[in-house]
């Protein structure tokens, strides 16, 4: 396993570490972070295995070994792989610690001393018990109690997870919903099997901007990164593309920047939660790389070159930067886990 990131003064007893590895007993999809500032090295994951019966489980660094630990009460089934898992924006400890999911249906999770209990189903079909599969979801950081999801049906849900009620569905695109995400308290965007970046505001439900489309038509866009330090920037990726595409909101239709060194298609993007410019991609070719786009703005004759890069054991399927400790970043590749320092 070869390393580009540069030594850190991070030690564990006496022994320097910037790399800590999980391996899960399946292969490991849904990951993040939690985010309360009590459960600082806490993680989530779920497995991929293509059946009904899949796993869900809660792994925590240990501080002082340096090791993963699976608290078996922190394990439970999950019905088909989970398509993503978060846990509630709340850093300060305030509200229950609960984290969500996406499958077959929406579920939200409560973590208790004594386990994970399921709190509640959420199904967005009202004509049928059987929701449509879900793809992905964002919790809103300004709103915790207001989580959107996409899905297959074309739609995007916004739901009162207090209420456990749909506060709004809209029809979002012409084909499947693949990723949402929010970029302020009304203000959400999706990505689509139909090739485009639509913005949504709440106060104005019968309208949505395009604000990019895929250069060949009906390429599907897969997944979509709305910056947080700077909601001006967003940044999204092609089905079976080596490359990212940066969007500038106020400029639509034309990228502000394409990051391309990426040598097989990219899986993931995670916006540097600290920083307004900096990202992070990985991909098929086991990279992840991280990326200052500070110098967006002028044009880099041959592109713009990634400032750190990784390279793990196997293809990256998922890409998680933590919010309350922004020089740590997750991957998934096969069946590990590893967060590294950064």
């Amino acid at each position: 396993m070869s390393e580009a990131f540069p030594g850190s003064d991070l030690t564990f007893g006496n022994k320097r570490a910037e790399i800590h590895t999980y391996e899960a007993p399946w292969l490991v999809y849904a990951m993040n972070w939690s985010v309360r500032r009590d459960k600082k090295f806490r993680i989530g994951i779920g497995s991929f295995i293509e059946e009904y019966n899949n796993h869900l489980e809660i792994v925590q660094l240990n501080d002082e070994t340096g090791h993963f630990y699976v608290d078996p009460k922190l394990t439970v089934q999950h019905p088909y792989p989970p398509t993503k898992i978060m846990f509630i924006p709340d850093k300060e400890c305030q509200k229950p610690d609960l984290m969500a999911t996406t499958g077959d249906f929406l579920r939200i999770w409560q973590i208790n001393e004594d386990g994970i209990e399921m709190k509640s189903l959420l199904n967005n079909n009202k004509n049928s018990e059987f929701c449509a599969p879900l793809t992905s979801f964002d919790w809103n950081e300004s709103e915790p109690r207001r989580l959107g999801t996409s899905s297959i049906d074309t739609t995007c849900t916004i739901w009162d997870i207090e209420k456990e009620v749909v506060d709004t569905q809209l029809i979002a695109h012409d084909k499947e919903v693949y990723d949402i995400a929010w970029g302020g308290v009304g203000v959400f965007a999706s990505v689509s099997a139909d090739g485009s970046v639509r913005v949504f505001d709440l106060r104005d439900k019968e309208h949505s901007t395009i604000i990019y489309e895929s250069p060949q038509p009906e390429t599907p866009l897969l997944r979509l990164g709305w910056n947080k330090q700077d909601p001006r920037y967003m940044a999204t990726i092609l089905m079976d593309s080596s490359k990212v595409v940066v969007l500038d909101i106020r400029f639509p239709t034309l990228p502000v920047a394409e990051l391309q060194r990426h040598q097989a298609c990219v899986n993931a993007v995670a916006w540097a939660p600290h920083s307004s410019c900096h990202i992070c991609t990985a991909g098929d070719d086991s990279q992840a790389l991280i990326w200052d786009l500070s110098s967006m703005a002028t044009p880099v004759d041959g592109g713009l070159d990634p400032i750190l890069a990784y390279t793990a054991g196997a293809e990256v399927n998922q890409l998680q930067w933590s919010s309350t400790q922004p020089d740590w970043v997750a991957v998934a590749f096969g069946s590990k886990l590893q967060i590294l320092r950064v």
